[in-house]
């Protein structure tokens, strides 16, 4: 070793206790100099119920044991202020405190990030609309034309996406104009089952990523089962779904025991079997004899039975098929492992502190490919409703819609509860049926759209943005520290 190095080491350590001990020193001294401001300030103040109550002929004896006690409780809260450990008053009133407590709520938070999410929409939609654009060049002169093409721009778009998305007004009858609620579930369907499936890693502490492959193997293995051995819809549907959950449980399970038994980070593993599943998929399409439909050029598998197909719920006037059932249900059951079951319970210990739920007895590494596998499996479920319900026509490589990274989205906006997954899922469903429509209706980018959802997902990410906005009051409802002002009689006293 250097002998300069060694010298300057014990030099170093030196210099760094110096300055430790200066930092102590002047935060010493700032608290004293706050505690002598305080009892300056209020020295003069008479003690008057004490001095009621004592007799007068203890009055020289009483008043110094007074005095000093009220010091060394003026003392103590000038010792709490200057630590910045001051809290609200015990007299707030119980409203403020129930108030403040919802305002700071996940269900106002996020009710109020999509609400400024749409505002911003709203601006970019007059932005880019002509006739705002044509009304902005002659503003000063006639300004009321300015705001009528901004709100004829603004109301005509949301409300194509209404109609597109919820019901469409325009229509004869209520059984035409509900058409757009159930193209909305029906979008909504395999976000729900792939966002349970991020939401589920992520309350494990475990960041998901690979809902396209999961979902491709998963659609694989359904459409194969799904086309290829013809027997009666009661056995054939059951066990295409159970292939295709197999499936996406098996790739999502890869990635946990990886992660159990090597320690390599999940997001490298699943971002490399999103292309490992794409590229296996995509030889199979254009293998014969595999996934190919026989006799074709086309990477496309032949279309699956009509006794492996789900069935429609309303009718053949509606997409909306029997996938919607199965994700209610998936989401209740979600619900109950995570929040009444003793695998939930390690589940979310493992999440909150893998360390602490090590030291209680939890087997970590085996948590891990649990729950890696069930993610997967929730997830694989979505490539299911794809391929058995959305598009049987035949499987291509393209059938995972981008559904797999849209899920992270939707498991965000959700909090990764399985409820709030749900809401969100109908809610992107929405946006993706009501988005075709306003783009047709109204000649609105459909873009507009997903930058609504990023920035719902920007909000949601970030709350003190939000109380910022709102001027919403933090949910601890502490005081901050603020430097106190030095009172000059104090000081001069």
């Amino acid at each position: 070793m250097n002998p300069e190095n060694e010298a300057e080491q014990p030099a170093t350590r030196a210099e760094r206790r110096r300055q430790e001990a200066e930092s102590a020193e002047a935060h010493q001294h700032h608290v004293e100099e706050v505690e002598e401001a305080i009892l300056a300030a209020t020295e003069t103040e008479p003690v008057a119920s004490e001095a009621a109550s004592a007799p007068v002929a203890s009055a020289p004896v009483a008043a110094p044991a007074a005095k000093a006690a009220t010091k060394a409780q003026q003392k103590a809260a000038a010792k709490a202020v200057a630590e910045g450990e001051a809290k609200p008053s015990a007299d707030e009133p119980a409203t403020n405190r129930v108030l403040r407590e919802i305002m700071n709520g996940p269900i106002v938070l996020t009710i109020l990030a999509v609400l400024v999410s749409f505002i911003i929409g709203g601006i970019l939609i007059a932005l880019t609309n002509s006739e705002v654009q044509e009304t902005a060049g002659y503003f000063f002169a006639q300004p009321g034309d300015f705001f009528g093409a901004v709100w004829n721009a603004v109301s005509g778009a949301y409300s194509s996406l209404f109609q597109g998305a919820i019901y469409n007004f325009g229509r004869d009858d209520f059984a035409s104009g509900i058409r757009p609620l159930t193209d909305t579930l029906t979008y909504a369907t395999p976000l729900i089952a792939a966002g349970l499936g991020v939401g589920l890693a992520f309350r494990v502490g475990l960041f998901n990523i690979g809902g396209r492959g999961q979902m491709l193997v998963a659609a694989a293995a359904a459409g194969w089962v799904g086309f290829s051995f013809p027997m009666p819809m009661w056995i054939h549907l059951p066990v295409a779904i159970l292939a295709g959950l197999a499936a996406g449980a098996i790739w999502g399970g890869i990635v946990g025991f990886l992660k159990a038994r090597t320690g390599a980070h999940e997001v490298i593993l699943t971002i490399m079997l999103n292309y490992i599943a794409f590229y296996l998929i995509s030889f199979m399409l254009r293998t014969q004899g595999l996934l190919q439909a026989p006799g074709s050029v086309n990477p496309k598998s032949p279309p699956m039975l009509e006794t492996a197909v789900l069935p429609a719920i309303l009718g053949p006037n509606y997409k909306l098929h029997a996938g919607f059932i199965i994700v209610v249900l998936a989401t209740a059951g979600v619900w109950w492992l995570l929040n009444r079951s003793s695998t939930g319970f390690r589940f979310r210990a493992v999440g909150t502190n893998p360390n602490a739920a090590l030291v209680a007895g939890v087997n970590v590494k085996s948590t891990y490919m649990w729950a890696m596998a069930l993610a997967g499996g929730l997830v694989g479920l979505a490539g299911v409703m794809q391929i058995l319900g959305t598009t049987p026509d035949g499987m291509t490589s393209g059938i995972d819609a981008g559904i797999g990274f849209d899920a992270i989205t939707v498991a965000l906006l959700g909090r990764s509860r399985p409820w709030g997954i749900f809401a969100a899922g109908i809610l992107f469903g929405a946006f993706k049926a009501g988005g075709f429509a306003m783009q047709a209706a109204e000649g609105v980018s459909v873009d507009i759209v997903g930058v609504v959802q990023s920035l719902i997902v920007l909000f949601i990410a970030a709350p003190p943005l939000i109380r910022a906005i709102f001027f919403i009051p933090s949910a601890d409802g502490k005081l901050k520290r603020r430097p106190l002002r030095r009172n000059s009689k104090a000081v001069s006293a």
